[in-house]
């Protein structure tokens, strides 16, 4: 087994664990992206599974477009191909914007007991906000990137497909939903971090 230098982090390990937590993080994200395609879907087309075989126009072409009911083909494809897609931006999230494991513990500032510390001084509060806050505008930020690549600069072929299906507004519940994902496990942490 191949061990790092004294003082020197083995490489491998920190990418093994920045795609373990874009595995997770991307699970999270691409499963609310889903759910909230096929609500929409279910809403706006009376059909719960049209938007994510929308998605599997990447590989089956525009025919997946009209198909509405469930199958292995249209559904089962276009649910993974948003998963895989979902994992893909997970892993900006957790690389470039997130901090990734120690997000949460950075920046718990907060008092042990809100009754103890000084009371309510603006700069606190504000420490005490930035832990959530921090992991939901890098999820913000990622999921305008992922918008903007899959809309604006991708060939139509390798768009989300939701488009072919949804409205503007439920294909923006839908970014929302992948960017709550996306964040949920370290807004999660920084409510139950340590208060200092």
């Amino acid at each position: 087994m191949k061990q790092s230098l004294p003082g020197k982090p083995d490489s491998h390990a920190g990418s093994r664990s920045v795609l373990g937590r874009a595995v997770i993080s991307g699970t999270v994200g691409g499963l609310a992206a889903a759910a909230a395609a096929s609500l929409a879907g279910k809403r706006e087309d009376d059909h719960y599974a049209a938007p994510l075989n929308a998605t599997s126009h990447i590989i089956w072409g525009d025919e997946a477009a009209y198909q509405d009911k469930p199958s292995l083909k249209y559904t089962l494809t276009g649910f993974l191909l948003n998963h895989a897609s979902a994992i893909f931006w997970a892993i900006f999230y957790e690389k470039l914007l997130g901090r990734g494991e120690s997000r949460a513990d950075q920046g718990a500032l907060h008092p042990t007991n809100w009754n103890e510390g000084p009371l309510h001084d603006s700069s606190n509060i504000a420490s005490q906000a930035r832990p959530m806050l921090e992991p939901i505008l890098d999820a913000a930020a990622v999921t305008a990137a992922a918008y903007v690549t899959d809309y604006y600069l991708v060939p139509k072929r390798f768009t989300p497909g939701f488009e072919k299906r949804l409205s503007g507004k439920s294909l923006f519940a839908v970014f929302v939903a992948l960017a709550a994902g996306l964040a949920a496990r370290d807004v999660i942490r920084a409510t139950k971090a340590p208060r200092k």
